[in-house]
């Protein structure tokens, strides 16, 4: 098993990847920001990045909150989606994450789902976190929500089959070179179309983003397990939620 270099730049771009991640719980993702807003205390004029903000709907939530946000993505798909939903205190761009995107300007960047830690190359990682950090504020907050990865690789699931509108995933997984690996074959019934896509997650660990953070000038302010906000533990969290704030 194998990934792509630049895996996602096609991936994301799919109908098939929308489609395999369509049963996302969109009220628990409404409650963890309800949360997040609690615990940030934001003023009610901040400005907020959501970077790797996929069609849109979690910027969106917190811009009908009143805030004011900017969502950038890779995926001209989901940016054109999400552009559907653009108003006075909401607008998106396609931009690649590893490349400068406004400097100290917001007082809140959010990172959610696992939208890190794709690329190839720590520089590429690096560069990521370091257009979160130039993008704050002195003294903003970070919000990265990432997989946890001693716990994901205590409980891999090796394969699993799933059938959606037709369409059946066929998806094994395993980790190589300490990232997590997801091939997904794909069968299209309807249009009779085979095609394969392999996703590669690094498997940081809290040690790993603590040195990527220091190295950023980002200090960790908390770390929480989950979208209740409980305790982390690398055991038994499905989670890994870090708030860093700029230095």
């Amino acid at each position: 098993m194998k990934a792509e270099k630049q895996w996602f730049k096609d991936w994301f771009n799919s109908p098939y990847y929308h489609l395999l991640y369509s049963n996302r719980d969109e009220k628990e993702a409404a409650m963890f920001i309800d949360k997040l807003l609690a615990y940030l205390q934001p003023l009610p004029n901040a400005l907020m990045l959501d970077a790797g903000c996929g069609r849109g709907r979690h910027a969106k939530y917190l811009a009908d909150k009143g805030f004011t946000v900017t969502g950038i993505d890779l995926s001209i798909d989901s940016i054109n989606t999400a552009k559907k939903l653009e108003n006075d205190h909401l607008s998106f761009f396609q931009h690649d994450m590893r490349l400068p995107f406004r400097i100290n300007y917001f007082d809140v960047v959010f990172n959610f789902f696992t939208s890190f830690g794709y690329f190839d190359t720590q520089r590429d990682n690096d560069n990521a976190l370091r257009t979160f950090k130039n993008a704050l504020k002195h003294g903003g907050r970070l919000v990265l929500d990432y997989l946890n990865s001693p716990y994901v690789a205590a409980h891999l699931v090796p394969s699993e089959v799933k059938e959606l509108d037709g369409v059946v995933f066929d998806i094994k997984r395993e980790m190589h070179d300490n990232c997590f690996l997801k091939e997904i074959n794909i069968l299209d019934r309807e249009k009779m179309v085979r095609t394969t896509f392999t996703e590669s997650v690094h498997a940081f660990t809290l040690a790993d983003f603590e040195a990527m953070f220091d190295r950023q000038g980002l200090r960790i302010t908390d770390v929480f397990g989950d979208y209740h906000f409980n305790a982390y533990n690398e055991q038994r969290s499905h989670r890994m939620i870090l708030i860093g704030e700029k230095k």
